[in-house]
């Protein structure tokens, strides 16, 4: 297997209401299932926009009605689906990405650097670990909005004998309209200085607090050249093709990879 159909749904949300989220989403979506794609992704805080209202609108982890309505999305279209909600677990709170699997299997990350500008990192527990998912051949290394301003987070870190940890950066946003242009920046940084696809997906609209955002959700690929790019403010549903043939031709061919540095992330640092 080595292609990756992944679809990025950038759409507006409805504030603080999962439910009206979940059937609006339900609808945007129509017949797309595993005849058309392999993965869909929606924005960051999809249920509610990006509320800093943690303690009223946090789901419980083990009760989300959230996680809940994407394992049955994911189950019934047969593919996986991915997007971050606002969780409850232990009395601590986490912008929290989700992968649920169509057989119902659910994986994690939590969102590690806090947009302190929005008070997130007082309302919200900070992610102490990386986490790679795995789907048709590709390794994906999953991450949320304000993380993507931070290389050292997102740099490749192989095993020792390895030459990549991931295939692809997936982050899902709710990244303002007056920030597009260094949104879309660090989209193609990430994609170069990694030699990987990245999958980002931003919602459209505005949110109660009067915040518009321009969406600019992208697929970029190794090279940095879009694969999936609309007009700002466009809400639209479109399904990219990740192409691991051509990504391992493209790393052999030009091996930037065997000059990088190595390091180590240190534990705890930043917390």
């Amino acid at each position: 297997m080595s292609e990756l159909r992944t679809s990025l749904v950038q759409c507006d949300l409805r504030w603080e209401d999962p439910q009206a989220n979940h059937a609006h989403l339900e609808q945007l979506l129509g017949e797309l299932d595993s005849r058309d794609t392999d993965l869909i992704v929606l924005p960051e805080m999809f249920a509610t926009g990006f509320t800093m209202n943690s303690r009223e609108m946090a789901q419980p982890m083990a009760e989300s009605t959230s996680i809940a309505w994407l394992q049955a999305q994911a189950k019934t279209r047969q593919c996986v689906m991915t997007g971050s909600v606002a969780i409850e677990e232990q009395g601590a709170f986490f912008n929290r990405l989700i992968w649920a699997t169509p057989d119902g299997e659910i994986t994690y990350y939590d969102k590690r650097h806090l947009f302190r500008m929005a008070g997130e990192h007082e309302r919200y527990g900070m992610g102490v670990e990386r986490n790679i998912v795995k789907l048709k051949g590709f390794k994906l290394l999953l991450s949320i909005c304000y993380d993507l301003r931070f290389p050292v987070w997102m740099r490749q870190q192989p095993a020792e004998g390895e030459h990549f940890e991931y295939d692809a950066l997936l982050c899902v946003a709710n990244w303002p309209a007056p920030r597009r242009h260094p949104w879309r920046t660090l989209l193609q940084a990430r994609a170069v200085e990694n030699l990987s696809y990245v999958i980002g997906v931003n919602r459209v609209g505005e949110d109660a607090k009067g915040l518009a955002y321009s969406g600019d959700s992208l697929l970029v690929d190794f090279k940095g050249e879009p694969l999936i790019d609309h007009p700002a403010h466009t809400p639209f549903i479109e399904t990219g093709t990740l192409d691991k043939t051509a990504l391992d031709a493209f790393r052999e061919k030009f091996p930037a990879w065997q000059d990088a540095d190595r390091f180590e992330l240190l534990p705890g640092v930043g917390q």
